[in-house]
This record gives structure tokens, C-alpha cells and sequence, in this order.
């Protein structure tokens, strides 16, 4: 199944997203933080204010016959710059406070009262310096203890997103491991970690949905085994009959079909097989360009075969030889002449001057009674290519297509390539490679 392609753009990771986030609910908070801070101590300090206003309006009431005593606490009376507010609570015969805004930032703080006489005693200071200064210094500490806050937010941000991200990546890696048919690969092993969240939950529903979809891919490949195995006997003894008839066109067209669905059921059962994962290459050390060249003489003594470099290897030579085999019959089926293979130390192509491979095979590989567009492969049933893919793994081999011409953007399709990528290093008789240092 083909997965949709996203639009590309800009890829942030968790890790900074996270960072982000908690950099800015961090940097929201301490802001909210630090303002209500300001506020609360400017409205302490700004009342403190008043009180020692008041207490000293009231201390110096007490001196108000004595002129001299008075003065010296620095209250006026009938003070003309009076703030009106002020004055009309002190008409209306209270005892008040009022501060008083000024341009530069630093108010002035009023206390009034009426006397006996019905003159009006005030007392009017500027704000502290000092509570200006302690203000100051708050600010300052608010400051830096917002910067802190954020700081810490974005470190605690790529700590724990890094950890969620990280057991991502390792929860992505294995459900690929698991879509390239490595059955024993669990997701919740591969994340490993003590701690469950909902990584947890996401590789057991993984680990789950890939048993089922191994269950079904087993059930039908048993099944397709099955009918291939029951019908390998009934068709043998179809092609027995067949030879018996007498000689004829009917006769060929009979014996010819019975082939074709003999083949048909080989190349069924050989599939099966394949996708079991229970062959092993047998392995022998062989001269890959002279091994290549004899078995296409022997068989397809049109086809050119060029040498560019000579290796030798070590790989299976029945199994290899199944895979360009295939290759030259899907080059002969759907391409054109001439057909070309050239050997280059590890390295087999085999190209044909066709209508190149059809887009779904290059995007997804070869599949099973697929037999790709119309231009290309109007007659079989899709196996070879399929065959030769499954070899080339037993192989530990990559096998890749591709068109000439389209990779250049150079007008039509000239041909197709079918390049087999024999390993450096053999497998092992499980299959596995050795551990080199």
C-alpha cells in the first residue's frame, strides 16, 4: 500500500516544540507573576505611605496652637495646592490620605483634617527615595527571576521532550524493522525505558496490529501453498495426457497451456516458499563475469554480456542464476532488443530499450499478479520480477529499477535497468550476516 505523500516544509522536532511551549506558558506565568508582585508591593509601600502620613498629620493636630511646633512637622494650613479630592473629604469633616500622580514617576502623599477652628491642617512629602530604590531593586529581582524561570522552562522542555521524542524515533524505527517483514522485532522492546506513557500504549497497539497482519499474510501464503500443492498433481497428469495425444495443432495448443499452468503452479509454490523465510542460500565462491557470460551463452546466445571488472564472490549460484534469468525474461516480455548485461565487480544490470517500468513498481517494487501498466507488461501474471526480488533476498542481494531517462528528465523512456547489488560479505547459513569489526 502506498503511503500519501506529506507536503514538504519546515521539520521541527517534539524536543523544540515542546521547548517552546513550556518556554512560553514559563514566560506567560513569570510575567503574570512578576506584575501582580510589582503591584502588591507598590500598593504595601504606597500605603505604608499614607499611615506614617496620617500618624504625623495627627501628631502635629496636637500642636496646632503652637505655630512653631507645628511648622517644624511641616504641615501648612489652607494649603491653596490642595489636591480637590482631598479637600472635600476633609470639608465633609474626615481625616484623609491622598497620593498624588506625578509626570516623573514619583507621587506625592497628602494627609488632611479639619480643626476646630475650620481651617484646614494638611501635610504634604514626596514618595521616599528609598521606597523608590527597594522598588527598583524588586523590579530588578523580578527580572531576573523571569529570565531564570524561562531559562529552566527550555531545559526542562528539551529534557523531557528529547526522552518523548527519543522513544518516538525508536518506536518509528522498529515499525519499519516491522514493515520490512522482521517478525521479531517488537516495538514496546525497543523503547525500552521504565516509565509508561503513552508511547507505551502506541507500541503495544503496534506490536498488536502487526501480529495480526503477520497471522493473515501467513494464513494466505499457507493457503496459496495449499492450492498451488493440490493442483501441482492434477497437472502433471494433465501434461502426461497431453503427450499423448496425437500430433497436431489442437494437440500444441493443449500441451502448451498444460506447460504454461505447470510453470504457473511452480512459480506459486516458489513464492510461497520465499515469503516463508525458510530458504537458505547454498554457497559456492564463483568469477560472478564468467559465471554470468557461460549461463546466458548456453541459453540466450543473442545476449551481449560486458565484463567491466571481474570479482570473485561467494553466493548461491542456482539461486542467482533463477534472478537474472527472470530478469532477461521480464526484459524480453515487456521491453525490446537489444537486451544488455554488464557485470561490474558485485554489481549485474540488465537492461532492455522498452517502455521502462511502470511508476507503481518503481514507487513499491515488484508485487504478485501485478503485471503493471499496459505499455509494459500486458501478458503474464507478475511472478517473475517477484521471484527474482525474494532470491535476491535470500541472497542478501538488493535488487533496484529503475528508467532511462527519466532520471535525467530527458524526454521519453529509453529503456529499463534492473540492477542486482550482490553483498560484500555472505550470509551465513541462518541467513544472518556475520558481525565484522
Amino acid at each position: 500500500m502506498r503511503l500519501p505523500v506529506l507536503p514538504r516544509g519546515l521539520r521541527i522536532g517534539l524536543r523544540w516544540k515542546l521547548s517552546a511551549a513550556i518556554a512560553l506558558v514559563s514566560a506567560l506565568v513569570a510575567l503574570v507573576l512578576s506584575i501582580v508582585v510589582h503591584n502588591a508591593a507598590w500598593v504595601t509601600m504606597l500605603d505604608n505611605a499614607r499611615d506614617v502620613q496620617d500618624e504625623r498629620l495627627q501628631i502635629a493636630a496636637r500642636y496646632y496652637d503652637t505655630s512653631s511646633g507645628a511648622a517644624r512637622l511641616g504641615t501648612r494650613v489652607d494649603d491653596p495646592d490642595i489636591p480637590q479630592e482631598l479637600l472635600r473629604k476633609v470639608k465633609a469633616g474626615r481625616r484623609a490620605t491622598f497620593v498624588q500622580d506625578n509626570a516623573d514617576g514619583v507621587p506625592d502623599i497628602w494627609a488632611a483634617m479639619p480643626m476646630r477652628d475650620g481651617r484646614t491642617l494638611s501635610l504634604h512629602t514626596r514618595f521616599t527615595d528609598r521606597s523608590a530604590n527597594v522598588m527598583a531593586d524588586l523590579d530588578q529581582a523580578l527580572f531576573i527571576g523571569s529570565i531564570a524561570v524561562i531559562f529552566g522552562g527550555c531545559a526542562l522542555g528539551v529534557l523531557v521532550g528529547g526522552q518523548l521524542s527519543g522513544r518516538l524515533r525508536k518506536a518509528a524505527s522498529a515499525a519499519n524493522l516491522v514493515a520490512q517483514r522482521q517478525s521479531d522485532v517488537r516495538v514496546r522492546d525497543a523503547i525500552g525505558g521504565v516509565v509508561r506513557d503513552e508511547t507505551d500504549d502506541l507500541a503495544h497497539a503496534v506490536d498488536a496490529m502487526a501480529d495480526a497482519l503477520k497471522q493473515r499474510y501467513e494464513a494466505e501464503r499457507r493457503v496459496t501453498a495449499d492450492i498451488a500443492h493440490e493442483l501441482r498433481t492434477p497437472v502433471t497428469g494433465l501434461l502426461t495426457a497431453a503427450e499423448l495425444l496425437p500430433p497436431g495443432r489442437p494437440s500444441e495448443l493443449v500441451r502448451d497451456r498444460a506447460q504454461a499452468m505447470r510453470t504457473l503452479v511452480e512459480d506459486v509454490l516458489e513464492v510461497a516458499r520465499l515469503d516463508g523465510a525458510s530458504e537458505r542460500a547454498e554457497l559456492q565462491d564463483i568469477n560472478l563475469g564468467e559465471f554470468i557470460s557461460r549461463r546466458v551463452a548456453s541459453t540466450h546466445p543473442d545476449i551481449e554480456v560486458r565484463v567491466v571488472h571481474e570479482s570473485l564472490v561467494t553466493t548461491d549460484p542456482r539461486r542467482l542464476e533463477r534472478v537474472v534469468f527472470n530478469l532477461i525474461a521480464n526484459a524480453a516480455k515487456h521491453g525490446k532488443p537489444p537486451i544488455e548485461i554488464s557485470v561490474e565487480g558485485r554489481v549485474i544490470r540488465v537492461r532492455d530499450h522498452g517502455p521502462g517500468f511502470p511508476a507503481d513498481l518503481l514507487a513499491e517494487g515488484p508485487s504478485r499478479f501485478r503485471t503493471g501498466s499496459s505499455d509494459r507488461a500486458g501478458h503474464g501474471h507478475g511472478l517473475g520480477l517477484t521471484i527474482a526480488a525474494g532470491q535476491a533476498r535470500v541472497l542478501g542481494a538488493r535488487l533496484t529499477f529503475r528508467n532511462v531517462g527519466l532520471d535525467v528528465g530527458a524526454g521519453p523512456v529509453e529503456g529499463a535497468v534492473a540492477v542486482l547489488w550482490l553483498p560484500e560479505h555472505a550470509p551465513t547459513n541462518t541467513g544472518s550476516f556475520p558481525v565484522l569489526p
